[in-house]
């Protein structure tokens, strides 16, 4: 399960540490678009992060700007992405089992390393129920093709 990570210039230190150890435990991690620290634009990193989930080049994306936000609308706007900015373990382990979330968006500035890496472990280790759930992800899809959700049956 190969994963993306990219930042701005706020979380380059953070997304190269996250690496590390996601590397250091096995898993298939890259960083695409590394700004090296140089003042960079969200959206672009964003950007590439999705269209990489999205067209199954990569499994998962990870995404860190100053508060997250701004990489999660810019992220959403790829069709296929569903971004979700979490800042505790709470929300990640929900965002992934049930909002099947893709790409995790993440506060560099708000949050400190040992807590990102704690959401990072909790929403990698959490799976989609599915259920009702996968209903709900349907009518997410329509959307995105311009379809009223409304019109997602069971």
């Amino acid at each position: 399960m190969r994963i993306v990570l990219s930042a701005d210039h706020r979380g380059t230190a953070c997304i190269r540490q996250l690496h590390e150890k996601l590397r250091r435990e096995g898993k298939e991690a890259d960083i695409v678009g590394d700004c090296n620290g140089n003042p960079c634009d969200y959206p672009e990193r964003a950007y590439e992060v999705g269209k990489l989930v999205a067209s199954g080049q990569a499994a998962l994306g990870i995404l860190v700007c100053g508060t997250g936000i701004g990489m999660s609308i810019a992220a959403n706007k790829v069709a296929g992405v569903r971004a979700a900015v979490c800042h505790d373990e709470l929300t990640a382990q929900l965002a992934r089992s049930h909002n099947d979330a893709n790409v995790l968006c993440l506060s560099g500035d708000l949050l400190g390393q040992r807590m990102i890496e704690k959401i990072v472990d909790e929403w990698l280790s959490a799976t989609f129920e599915g259920g009702r759930h996968g209903r709900r992800i349907r009518k997410i899809e329509a959307i995105e093709q311009g379809k009223d959700p409304a019109s997602v049956a069971e």
